[in-house]
């Protein structure tokens, strides 16, 4: 299966740069509903055969101008949501900034006991992820668009795909709208593909 993962378009709270996970989360800015709309020209060349997107209200306005182009449905999924902030919910300091983003790498490395303070741990947050992926591929779907979160993105690809490590990921933030491709499987694992739309460079 071809799994595209595709962070949200620009919101208010990413002008602020807020760690605002909750649902149901803010909407798009004007300049994030540019970007959803130009997912359709950037996705033209990509066979698609079903949608997903998060329980947060910026992923589904995200995915909605691609699947009224292409027909189809969207599944909303709360196990596709970002990382949940926990404590830190709401803050933008650098500090808090620090502590989330470590806290979501680790896990990526294999220390998924470890927990946000006051959130989920890393066995909670990718068996949720992993849940709706495999629920996707079971549907036999060739190609799977995902519209998700900047960190849970990261987290998740850099912990299931063989091909790269957690030091590829933390140098290499997601902007609005980026795709990131995989391929694989649940049973036999998943390779990263591309990076941002481009072809993997590692």
């Amino acid at each position: 299966m071809r799994l595209l993962l595709i962070r949200h378009g620009q919101t208010p709270s990413n002008l602020k740069r807020l760690l605002d996970t909750a649902a149901p989360g803010p909407g798009l800015t004007p300049l994030g509903l540019e970007q959803a709309e130009a997912l359709v020209g950037t996705l033209a060349d990509e066979r698609i055969d079903a949608m997903y997107a998060s329980t947060l209200v910026r992923t589904q306005l995200t995915a909605e101008p691609l699947s009224r182009a292409r027909g189809l449905d969207v599944h909303v999924r709360d196990g596709i949501r970002e990382i949940a902030a926990g404590d830190m919910e709401m803050r933008g300091d650098d500090e808090a900034a620090r502590t989330y983003l470590a806290t979501a790498f680790a896990w990526s490395a294999d220390d998924t006991g470890r927990r946000m303070p006051g959130g989920e741990n890393g066995v909670e947050t990718l068996g949720r992820f992993d849940t709706v992926v495999a629920e996707a591929a079971a549907t036999g779907a060739d190609t799977v668009v995902m519209v998700s979160h900047g960190a849970v993105i990261r987290t998740w690809t850099a912990a299931r795909a063989g091909n790269i490590d957690v030091d590829f990921i933390a140098a290499r933030p997601l902007p609005n709208t980026g795709v990131v491709a995989l391929e694989g499987s649940p049973e036999h694992g998943w390779e990263l593909r591309l990076w941002e739309g481009r072809p993997l460079d590692v």
